[in-house]
Parts: C-alpha cells; sequence; structure tokens
C-alpha cells in the first residue's frame, strides 16, 4: 500500500499527473464552436520542415507518422531551443486551425513521450489541433529536483518561464508555415505547476493564448515551500499511523458533511467548518498512545497542517483544507488518508512528496549559488522567509495585473480542489480574489474560478473529480459564451458514479430539494 503511495506522489511532482487534469474535449460534440475535426490540409511536405529556420533554434527534425487508432496522420517536428529547451510540435493532416498546448509538472523535465502525455498528445490531433509541449529545458531523469541549474544558470530562467513562451512561439510559426496560414486561436490546459505556467503567460506574454485553463495552479512557489517546511518539521518527529487518519477522517466528515445543508459526503466549503483537533478527535489518556486516539503531539502536529505556517503569530501562508486527510483509494485499488506521502511522513517515504518539492527548491532555486546540502531544519520562520524573494521574482504567478490579456480578448478558466493535498486551495482562492479586485469591475468577464469539492490534486480524492474545462474556454473565447458551470464527474471502472456542477466561484452548488444526490441535474448555483 504505501509503495503505491508513494509512486503516486512521485508521478504528482514531475509526470502527467502534475500538467494535465480531467477530461479535455470530452463533450466537444457539444461545443458551440464546433472545434474538433480538421478541414485544413499542410501546404507542403512534412519533409520539409525540416530546413526550418527560426531564431533560437538549436536542432530540428521531423518525422511523419501515420494514422493509429484514433490518432490521425501527423507530422511531428521535434527538437532544440537556446539553450537546451527540448521542443515538440505536432501537426495533423487535417487541421481545425487551433493551437494547444500542455506543461508540466513540479520541477519539470518530463519526457516528452511518456504515457500520459502521449495521451494527450494523441487526444488533442484526434480532435484536429496543433499540440505542442516542452521539457522547459531539462530533464528530471538526468537533473532531479532543480538540480538542472548546476549546469547551466540559464536553466532557472527557462524553468521559471522562458521556455513556454518560446515553445508556443516557435510551434505557431512552424504550423503558419506547414499549413500557410496563421493559428486562428490558441489555447492552454495543464495542472499544477503546468497551472503556474498557465498564469504566468496571461501575466508575462499576454499574446501567446486566446484561452487558458490553469488547472490547481502552483501559484506561489516560494509561499508553497516554507508551508512545505513547516509541515515537515511538525510531523516528522511525530509518527501519526493511517488509523490514527482516519479517526481525523470521521471526526472531519461528522462534523463538517452538512455545514452545506446536503449530508452527501462532500464539503463544499471547509472554511464553513470550525475544526479543532484538539477538541473534535478523540484524545488519548495523558501518558497513553493507542490506535483509537491521538496524543497532545499528535492533535498540536495535525493542527499545523490545517493552520498554515506562521511567524510570531501571524499567518505566513494557508494552511491545508480539513477534508484533505480523507480516505481514498490509490493507483492500485488499496485506501488511504490523501495526506499519505505527500504531507505526510512515513516509515516508507520519510521525505513526502510536498517535502521534495520544496528542499530542492531551497537547494537548487532559492540560494544563488546553490547550495545542495542546504538542512531545511535551519529555516527560522521569523528570520528566513526574505530568502526566497529572489527566487518568487522570476517563478511566482502572483501579478494581478492581467490587463493586456483581458484587453486582448483573453480568457482564464482556474479550477482547484478543496481537498488537494500537494497544493493549498487558499492559494488559488486569494489569488483569484486579488486578481478580481485589481482588474475591477467586471473580472468574472474574462475570468472564472471553480473549485470542486472532495478533488484533490489536479485529479482523485472523494469528488467529481474529471470535467471538461477546454471545450468551456474554448466557447467563452470564440462564441463568447461565458461557462455559468462546468459539468463534473466521478468515474470508477469505466462507470460514472457522481455528477456535481461546478460553480463560478464564490456560488456553490445547493441540492433543488428533489432527486438523487448523485446527480448534477438535482442540483443549481447559487450564492453562499
Amino acid at each position: 500500500m504505501r509503495k503505491a503511495h508513494a509512486l503516486a506522489a512521485a508521478a504528482a511532482i514531475t509526470g502527467f499527473v502534475g500538467s494535465v487534469q480531467g477530461q479535455p474535449f470530452a463533450v466537444a460534440k457539444t461545443s458551440r464552436s464546433g472545434y474538433s475535426g480538421g478541414q485544413t490540409a499542410p501546404k507542403g511536405s512534412c519533409e520539409a520542415l525540416a530546413s526550418t529556420k527560426l531564431d533560437e533554434l538549436v536542432e530540428i527534425k521531423v518525422i511523419a507518422i501515420a494514422a493509429d487508432g484514433n490518432v490521425p496522420a501527423h507530422c511531428r517536428v521535434s527538437g532544440t531551443l537556446e539553450p537546451e529547451v527540448a521542443f515538440e510540435v505536432n501537426l495533423p493532416a487535417s487541421w481545425n486551425g487551433r493551437f494547444y498546448m500542455i506543461g508540466n509538472g513540479g520541477h519539470a523535465g518530463e519526457a516528452l513521450d511518456n504515457p500520459g502525455r502521449t495521451a494527450q498528445r494523441g487526444d488533442a490531433l484526434s480532435h484536429g489541433f496543433v499540440m505542442a509541449q516542452t521539457n522547459t529545458g531539462h530533464y528530471a531523469s538526468k537533473e532531479p529536483g532543480g538540480s538542472f541549474v548546476l549546469s547551466n544558470p540559464q536553466k532557472a530562467i527557462d524553468y521559471a518561464y522562458r521556455a513556454v513562451h518560446i515553445t508556443a512561439t516557435a510551434a505557431k510559426e512552424i504550423a503558419r508555415r506547414y499549413y500557410g496560414q496563421a493559428v486562428a486561436h490558441s489555447y492552454w490546459n495543464s495542472c499544477s505547476n503546468g497551472g503556474r505556467q498557465g498564469l504566468l503567460e496571461a501575466q508575462r506574454y499576454p499574446d501567446d493564448f486566446d484561452g487558458i485553463v490553469a488547472n490547481a495552479p502552483w501559484v506561489d512557489q516560494t509561499g508553497f515551500t516554507i508551508g512545505a517546511l513547516w509541515n515537515q518539521r511538525a510531523l516528522v518527529n511525530t509518527p501519526v499511523s493511517s488509523e490514527k487518519m482516519a479517526l481525523v477522517a470521521n471526526a472531519v466528515m461528522a462534523k463538517c458533511d452538512a455545514v452545506d445543508g446536503l449530508k452527501d459526503g462532500l464539503i463544499d466549503d471547509p472554511r464553513r467548518c470550525s475544526f479543532k483537533v484538539a477538541s473534535d478527535v478523540a484524545a488519548c489518556p495523558a501518558g497513553t498512545d493507542s490506535a483509537t486516539c491521538l496524543t497532545p503531539a499528535q492533535a498540536a502536529a495535525i493542527q499545523k497542517v490545517y493552520d498554515g505556517p506562521a511567524s510570531k503569530g501571524k499567518p505566513l501562508f494557508p494552511g491545508y483544507m480539513v477534508g484533505s486527510e480523507a480516505f481514498a483509494p490509490g493507483p492500485n485499488g488499496a485506501t488511504n488518508s490523501l495526506w499519505a506521502n505527500l504531507i505526510l511522513p512515513t516509515p516508507a517515504a520519510a521525505k513526502p512528496a510536498d517535502f521534495n518539492l520544496a528542499e530542492g527548491t531551497m537547494r537548487y532555486l532559492v540560494f544563488q549559488p546553490p547550495q545542495p546540502d542546504y538542512d531545511y531544519r535551519t529555516f527560522d520562520f521569523d528570520r528566513d522567509p526574505p530568502l526566497l524573494e529572489r527566487w518568487g521574482k522570476l517563478a511566482n504567478a502572483t501579478d494581478t495585473n492581467l490587463q493586456k490579456f483581458r484587453a486582448r480578448g483573453g480568457k482564464l478558466i482556474m479550477t482547484y480542489g478543496w481537498a488537494d493535498t500537494i497544493l493549498q486551495p487558499l492559494m488559488g482562492v486569494n489569488y483569484y480574489e486579488a486578481a478580481t479586485q485589481a482588474n475591477a469591475p467586471n473580472a468574472d468577464n474574462f475570468m472564472r474560478l471553480f473549485m470542486v469539492p472532495g478533488m484533490a490534486h489536479c485529479a482523485g480524492g472523494i469528488g467529481p473529480d474529471q470535467n471538461d474545462a477546454v471545450t468551456a474556454v474554448i466557447d467563452w473565447v470564440e462564441k463568447g459564451v461565458a461557462p455559468e458551470k462546468i459539468v463534473a464527474k466521478k468515474i470508477a471502472n469505466g462507470t460514472i458514479t457522481r455528477s456535481r456542477p461546478l460553480c463560478p466561484y464564490p456560488q456553490v452548488a445547493r441540492y433543488k430539494g428533489q432527486g438523487s444526490i448523485d446527480d448534477a441535474a438535482s442540483f443549481e448555483c447559487r450564492a453562499p
């Protein structure tokens, strides 16, 4: 069980789980834009693209790929942009005029042909899109955890923001030359670090994409890093077993489930539930420790995760939400707390996923020059947060000024799971609220946030974790139809077990009073 969850944690850091979310194109047939399917044929041969010359292009290779199942025949152009940014652009034999790009998880560096990314490539091509991706300038298999800066400091900038921009620019130019016409509309869809990349595109390069879906965006790398160090400090010497986490999860659900007016196993907005570990979970008698109770040290450590890091009694960054500790099936079908191996250290994973991300960021990206032997235990929460400011200016997607993106007609959809156990949901909520104010009035004319009850990081958890925000943003860009709801589904073994409308924040889904509580049709979006 623990091994399986450890593998899942690793995937969430650098793999497909951190790059895309949901079911893009799942409701393509209902799109008002009719985007699915191509009509434009190439004007030249795939082989001719091998002679392409572009600024910053180091090397290029092309291959014509035959149709295979649902994946149409296409031309794959790959290569390197200065200094070491690997890229790939796939051009279908019949093009719908649109450009689609996915991002990267964690510290990026994924192999561009890993199974998850291959699936996304095929899905986009089957709907007629030109599809592009990049490794951001390094491969994690060779340079993991931020260590890529040791070989070339430029890789830090490429990872932070540059690689996505130059890849999008190059890919669209290659498409123009291949089809003899410019891309009509450009779209971004990604999760986690990929969500951060999408927000940075809107902030730094507002002309690159018309529509951006930023799922669970890693808005504030530096704040997250401080939070992960805080959690590790709190939990590493305070063992909390799966049985004890079950006590916490059961107590949370017992107190918080019905706060929204419906007892349905989902917590619509965890902020509305006042839960305190020390008083709401059975406490062990003094001097004892058993599976049926929490010691004072265990209760205090868990509460610190909920509260988030603080300095002199003042919060530094949000903590994780009640409900994020819920038990859900892992990749092998076994059930464990969503905290396992992600937040909570275990004997099998003394360095959980959140801490691994934070430690790599501290050792290689925060300090200049890097400090590969940096010991997180020396971090002083009162003194040291300013150490992260230099890196934050490069990597954080916290700029709320989106006026240039808005002025050119750009549309932004953000999603976040309330039960996310890698990135703190309030990171996204707080950014959205600040951006709404900064871009007033009527910021919801170009940007909307959809919170997902019970969903973990990008997917998973106990809530409805599959949705098609891509079709929503395409119809918003091309037809001016703003999404008033996005239907999310929970799918188990190919069967839809639950559906629920996701509502534009701060609206929430409320039960109409009749119909199945597992059917989206039984709910409507209302003010909280």
